[in-house]
């Protein structure tokens, strides 16, 4: 990664933390845009450069991820399901406690999804988000070689199955569990869904 897009990559997560940091602190709606790129040290034509709205700039660490598990099916070795492939990625990625797992306890990960959770418009946004990313599996499966409807069912189990399994290690990290404490567990659950999901994946003829 060259220096731009490091420099890039700090200045974004800069923003988010000094916009989470002043939300926690006022509350969303009281926080202008204004006041996150001066408590940030940019102008605020930088902070729009990056993000138009402060919608976009909480939703950014969500976006990211909308087509990860299409770019997981396209991208998967020759030989290995669907299923398969984002099974794997999905453990991986809860050794590595990674926050779109909901296996993260960091300060700020935690204060993203407590701010998500009880803003109206932010709720909005991440529904759109899962629309995203069930579309785009859907499209990833069909170019597997199953059916457009085939596609679309298995597309909604599996970011269904994906979204509960975050949103259950969320729970717990957002009581206090550490993510170590919690990953035996979420490891445990994560294999017996993608074992259920293997299975509907063989009866669809993936």
């Amino acid at each position: 990664m060259g220096l731009r897009e490091r420099k890039k990559i700090e200045t974004s997560r800069r923003l988010l933390k000094t916009a989470l940091r002043l939300f926690a602190e006022r509350g969303f709606d009281e926080v202008s845009t204004a006041e996150i790129a001066a408590a940030a040290d940019v102008s605020k034509m930088t902070l729009f450069n990056y993000f138009p709205t402060k919608e976009d700039l909480v939703m950014s660490p969500l976006t990211e991820h909308a087509d990860e598990p299409a770019r997981v099916v396209r991208g998967r070795a020759a030989g290995q399901s669907p299923v398969e492939a984002l099974r794997r990625q999905f453990v991986t990625a809860l050794g590595e406690r990674d926050a779109a797992t909901g296996l993260n306890d960091s300060d700020v990960v935690l204060s993203l999804q407590k701010l998500v959770r009880n803003h109206p418009a932010l709720l909005m946004r991440a529904g759109w988000y899962q629309i995203q990313r069930t579309e785009t599996l859907r499209d990833a499966l069909v170019e597997a070689g199953l059916s457009e409807p085939d596609a679309a069912v298995q597309a909604g189990l599996i970011i269904g199955a994906i979204s509960a399994l975050s949103d259950y290690n969320l729970s717990r990290t957002a009581a206090g569990e550490p993510a170590d404490a919690v990953y035996p567990d979420a490891v445990a659950l994560a294999e017996r869904a993608f074992g259920a999901l293997l299975a509907a994946e063989r009866a669809y003829g993936s």
